[in-house]
């Protein structure tokens, strides 16, 4: 046992020196390229580069990240492992949220889409939810969330797409995108707002 202990305390000063110089280090990282240098040199500490959106991510750690200015740091530790955590960048970006029904133009004709449209318009506006017609009528993936497509932000989405979404102060509206055999009724869901993100350096250097 005394063997043990001695052992413990001739160590214990290595792995402080180790821990120190390690958040040495991370005060000097201040960019998200010198980020990603630190993490290709030092594959040992498990780096990695994390964004949260204050929308999306409702996690207790997301919420304790938010809390911290650009620069400020975190360290969680258990008996394995310290794991750090410092915010190199936080902005506010735009986002907006939209629902879709997609109609395939490869597998319906022209005559068959624009009925099945009018008929989601019609429906739409008697009172029937959107999100019952996307899972009714959609044809591709997003029928199973009701259409809705989730937080998106300029650059998500086809160009072309986001440009006639753009264009239009409509809630309810139909997009054609012939050249992509695509077809859609389009509600919007939420106006543009800014949303805060942060992205976050992660480290997790094990205990020896």
């Amino acid at each position: 046992m005394k063997i043990y202990y001695a052992v413990f305390l001739f160590c214990l000063p290595f792995f402080a020196q180790s821990q120190n110089n390690l958040e040495r280090e991370l005060d000097s990282i201040k960019t998200s390229e010198e980020a990603s240098s630190f993490i290709k040199d030092n594959k040992s500490h498990k780096g990695k580069i994390i964004t949260f959106n204050k929308a999306k991510h409702n996690t207790s750690l997301a919420e304790e990240l938010f809390k911290l200015s650009k620069g400020g740091k975190k360290v969680y530790k258990n008996d394995f492992s310290n794991t750090y955590y410092k915010v190199i960048e936080k902005t506010a970006t735009p986002y907006f949220k939209l629902s879709i029904i997609y109609l395939d133009g490869t597998k319906k004709s022209m005559e068959e889409i624009n009925k099945i449209r009018s008929t989601v318009l019609y429906r739409y506006n008697e009172g029937y939810k959107f999100k019952d017609l996307a899972r009714l009528y959609s044809m591709d993936q997003s029928a199973k969330t009701g259409g809705d497509l989730g937080w998106l932000t300029n650059g998500d989405l086809n160009a072309d797409f986001e440009e006639k979404i753009k264009a239009t102060d409509e809630l309810i509206f139909t997009v054609d995108m012939p050249e992509q055999n695509g077809y859609f009724v389009v509600l919007k869901t939420e106006n543009p707002r800014l949303i805060e993100e942060i992205k976050v350096l992660r480290l997790t250097e094990t205990k020896k």
